[in-house]
């Protein structure tokens, strides 16, 4: 069996860093690590071949190779989806997608033959099971949340690490919070799940003894959204990091709350993170209060920032404008904030 793991393409958006990476001799920001992981969850008797559309050009010779199509999107990359689903069906392949972009938006894909929604663990054994026998689904969701220390190593033999400026690696999925206009608490949960501290060390040491140096981005979308346990890793992470000379600097997202804990801010410099996401969203908190993010109006979020900065982790900002609460000088309101406490990146 011929197996295509297919990226669409990300457009010319903040995220895509298109325009830097020829300055940081890369040809994309991060690798595919979801399709990477689902290529270890296949069936090790299977060919597979990757192909990141950010990469390299998607040609009909790689589709016509190919018995089976595997595509996996985020909503940003959307319209590269469709079209490449439109071109694998016009070469009558089977297509198989799944990711956030087919669970948030699972009616505009009746054209793809199986959908797999939810986490790869739960989804995919009961898929390749039912395909071997020639019955499978149209749909198959996950009705629970795995556990991530079942979780494959990714299989980077796929790529070649030289095309991308940072490596990525992810420790735990879900968060405690429920912002309004996050969709992580529908596809992940409340609940933060996390990998064992010896399966990121795992990982951490494939990728050192593959050469790669330099930057890892921490891909959770809230990496301290179970503090005991990610200090139990930092703990682990600081002496790895130590023993090898530090090789990586790690980037991750974290919540504002990251700031009221010193022993935690402490462990993650000793790690070396030199740099945090955080969503701040507004400086205004009768909108804090409006989309759910109580979290960050339980503080003062520019002494927060000013403290994690203190620690030498840079924090960069996300930002949005436009919520019916919102001032007329929003946006004025916004750019002065930023200015003020430093946010070295501000996406608005």
């Amino acid at each position: 069996m011929n197996v295509l793991l297919l990226y669409p393409k990300y457009p010319d958006t903040f995220w895509s860093f298109k325009h830097v990476m020829s300055f940081a001799g890369s040809k994309a920001a991060y690798p595919p690590l979801g399709l990477l992981t689902v290529a270890s969850m296949l069936p090790s008797e299977w060919n597979k071949k990757l192909i990141d559309m950010n990469i390299n050009e998607l040609k009909d010779e790689d589709i016509l190779e190919a018995d089976i199509v595997f595509i996996s999107a985020m909503i940003a990359q959307n319209n590269s989806a469709i079209e490449t689903i439109e071109r694998c069906k016009s070469l009558n392949r089977t297509v198989v997608a799944g990711g956030p972009l087919f669970m948030s938006h699972q009616q505009k894909f009746d054209q793809v033959d199986h959908l797999i929604l939810g986490e790869g663990e739960l989804t995919l054994p009961a898929f390749l099971k039912d395909f071997k026998a020639g019955t499978a689904k149209h749909v198959y969701r996950a009705e629970e949340f795995p556990d991530m220390s079942k979780t494959p190593l990714p299989m980077w033999s796929l790529i070649n690490f030289k095309d991308y400026a940072t490596m990525s690696v992810q420790y735990s999925r879900g968060c405690p919070f429920d912002c309004e206009f996050c969709d992580i608490v529908v596809m992940n949960g409340r609940v933060p799940r996390s990998k064992t501290p010896s399966q990121m060390i795992n990982e951490l040491e494939f990728l050192y003894k593959a050469g790669w140096r330099g930057r890892v981005f921490i891909v959770d979308d809230n990496f301290i959204g179970n503090k005991s346990k990610v200090i139990e890793l930092l703990d682990v992470l600081s002496g790895w990091q130590k023993k090898h000379k530090y090789p990586f600097t790690f980037t991750t997202q974290t919540s504002i709350d990251l700031a009221d804990n010193p022993e935690l801010m402490q462990k993650m410099r000793d790690s070396f993170f030199q740099q945090v996401f955080i969503g701040i969203e507004t400086p205004h908190y009768d909108s804090l209060n409006e989309c759910g993010k109580k979290q960050n109006t339980r503080t003062n979020l520019e002494d927060s920032i000013k403290t994690i900065n203190n620690y030498g982790i840079l924090v960069m900002g996300g930002f949005i404008v436009g919520f019916d609460s919102d001032p007329k000088e929003i946006f004025e309101s916004q750019i002065n904030f930023i200015q003020r406490t430093g946010v070295v990146i501000a996406m608005v």
